[in-house]
């Protein structure tokens, strides 16, 4: 037993090693970035507690934990995120992953969440139906204008920016390679719409990252790695021009969306190391946003800002509607933080 116990932690040691030289920079490894976060504490943890605590299996362990915690999706910001009321003049934001907009879900409640949330600016995604293997374009930007009167919008592809505030510009970070709207789905994955608050301007990224699993394919054919690698070139695609927008951007900034990824994945290391993630002020110690069956294990979906001042930070539950909880942030912009020069 003590034996098993040693191959185990040490194997599981080996495991996260190779996690923090590999995630984010190969792209085979997006399959073992697949796991919930909250192995990288329950592994160890579980190690420890066979080994007693005690032997070489015990010191392996408490290594992989050491380790592992960074990317375990605790939010030790939860413990100071600020409380009581935003101050006067705050923005809310709102920023969802629809799962196919209100396919499969009655318009009316569709609109009905939507409409209480009461925010100033919505950062949707999936603006598309799904029909058999292949997305389809939705026009419901009727509907929006209706249920959003004097509300300003902007769309790409399956991204819907609206906003109570003017949009000055907006397009997509990654031009579509066409004009046509699958064009726009495959390559515009992150639309930015800048918007004009008072006399600042803040630059809204709307995110939607192409999830790297592949569904319905063999995994021990050449297709599904070269699909595998595809998704992954797809992925830095995006990550890297939003990263040179933003370098490129004097503006106040907020990155919003489903990144299909988790704190755990390197992909997300230069987001984390140059922006603030809106976890500091989410009261939350284990924020999660989506579900796989009943469980909601991970956080693929997040809220990143840059010359902003986090009030409150949430993520709700979507009221059967979607897959994905929604993310609630209320911001104001960092005074002097605006516009500064590039």
């Amino acid at each position: 037993m003590r034996k098993a116990a040693g191959i185990a932690a040490a194997g599981w040691l080996g495991f996260v090693i190779l996690h923090h030289l590999l995630s984010g920079r190969f792209w085979l490894w997006l399959i073992p970035d697949l796991i919930p976060p909250a192995l990288y504490l329950a592994v160890p943890v579980t190690l420890l507690a066979a080994a007693r605590c005690r032997g070489r299996a015990a010191l392996l362990a408490a290594g992989s934990l050491l380790l592992g915690v960074p990317h375990g999706g605790l939010n030790p910001a939860a413990l100071t995120a600020p409380g009581g009321p935003p101050p006067a003049g705050a923005v809310r934001v709102f920023s969802w992953n629809t799962e196919y907009w209100h396919q499969d879900d009655d318009p009316a409640a569709f609109y009905r969440f939507l409409t209480d949330q009461h925010a100033d600016v919505y950062v949707l995604q999936e603006y598309l139906n799904w029909v058999g293997d292949r997305p389809r374009e939705v026009d419901d930007l009727a509907a929006l204008k209706r249920e959003f009167p004097g509300y300003h919008l902007a769309a790409e592809g399956e991204l819907v920016t609206v906003s109570r505030f003017p949009i000055v510009a907006a397009r997509p970070v990654v031009d579509p390679a066409g004009p046509s709207w699958q064009a726009a789905f495959d390559l515009a994955k992150i639309l930015r719409t800048d918007l004009r608050i008072g006399p600042s301007t803040l630059s809204v990224y709307n995110v939607h990252i192409p999830a790297q699993y592949v569904l319905n394919e063999n995994p021990f054919t050449t297709r599904f790695y070269t699909e595998l690698r595809s998704r992954g070139d797809r992925r830095d695609t995006q990550f890297g021009a939003l990263l040179a927008d933003l370098a490129a951007n004097p503006s106040a900034a907020l990155v919003s969306g489903d990144f299909n990824s988790t704190g755990a994945m390197g992909e997300l290391r230069p987001l984390f190391d140059r922006l603030t993630s809106a976890n500091t002020a989410n009261r939350s110690i284990f924020p999660t946003s989506w579900y796989a069956g009943v469980l909601p294990l991970w956080q693929l979906d997040w809220t990143f800002t840059r010359g902003l001042t986090i009030h409150q930070s949430d993520l709700s539950d979507p009221r059967g509607l979607s897959d994905h909880r929604a993310q609630s942030v209320t911001i104001s912009t960092d005074r002097g933080a605006e516009d500064r020069p590039a």
